[in-house]
């Protein structure tokens, strides 16, 4: 996994809703630093995900799976198929928080049960004892903050041990902010919020991740100090992709 260190350079990741490892693949061959596999919106489950973690592996880069709301039973199963990182929807209390580590991480931090025969052969550690020695470390946990009941709660779910980081989804943040009244993630609301969660979170000496759906979005949020941002995701990306190529052809057909 690259450095995503709070102090060292600010990366990109391509986001895969759809359940195919070459598409995968194409977003790491593509130079994002990391991919990550969605299961909580996107088509992806524990066999997509196996396949496109070896997958992006094969193009030299780390993968993160976001796992469906509460399903901590995954969390701990991705990272034994070799994902670097795990993120977790809808943490949003301390005790969320807490149940997430614990799924994440061995002990003392966490109860992570043992079996990563696949991470170790992904790494290149296939003494247990060498996997285990930087495990927690090497097992990245980002909690998502996405409604009103994480911002409140923001820095002590930072100060639960074992959380990496913080991802944000700036529209479920919009929907939590204006009380499900409008969706409205590039709304300046939303964009005071993002920076309030970014500083709270490099303040923690945690890792600030988000969502960003343009690549305009993305380079705002690097400015607010954002460690780890994607960029659309693979099916906008390519939606929008065969419009334009379209358009290009017909001009009529723009609008």
């Amino acid at each position: 996994m690259p450095d995503l260190l709070p102090t060292g350079p600010a990366r990109f990741l391509g986001w895969s809703m759809i359940a195919d490892p070459m598409v995968a693949g194409f977003l790491a061959r593509a130079g994002f630093d990391a991919v990550l596999l969605d299961q909580q919106h996107g088509t992806h489950d524990y066999k997509s995900c196996c396949a496109a973690i070896t997958e992006v592996a094969q193009a030299g880069k780390s993968t993160l799976v976001r796992v469906p709301v509460g399903d901590f039973a995954m969390v701990s199963r991705m990272l034994d198929a070799g994902a670097a990182g795990v993120v977790a929807p809808m943490i949003n209390t301390v005790a969320d928080a807490e149940a997430f580590a614990a799924a994440a991480k061995f002990p003392p931090v966490g109860q992570r049960s043992w079996g990563p025969d696949r991470a170790m052969w992904l790494s290149g550690l296939r003494n247990g004892a060498d996997y285990l020695a930087g495990a927690n470390d090497r097992a990245l946990t980002i909690a998502m903050c996405e409604t009103q009941a994480a911002i409140a709660d923001l820095e002590a779910i930072l100060a639960v041990p074992g959380i990496d980081g913080i991802l944000v989804g700036p529209a479920d943040l919009s929907i939590a902010l204006s009380q499900g009244t409008v969706i409205d993630p590039l709304g300046s609301a939303v964009t005071a919020a993002l920076s309030e969660i970014a500083r709270k979170t490099r303040a923690a000496g945690k890792i600030p991740c988000a969502f960003a759906p343009s690549p305009a979005r993305a380079r705002e949020m690097v400015g607010m100090g954002y460690q780890l941002v994607s960029i659309e995701y693979d099916a906008m990306t390519i939606v929008n992709a065969f419009a334009r190529v379209l358009c290009e052809a017909d001009p009529s057909r723009a609008g």
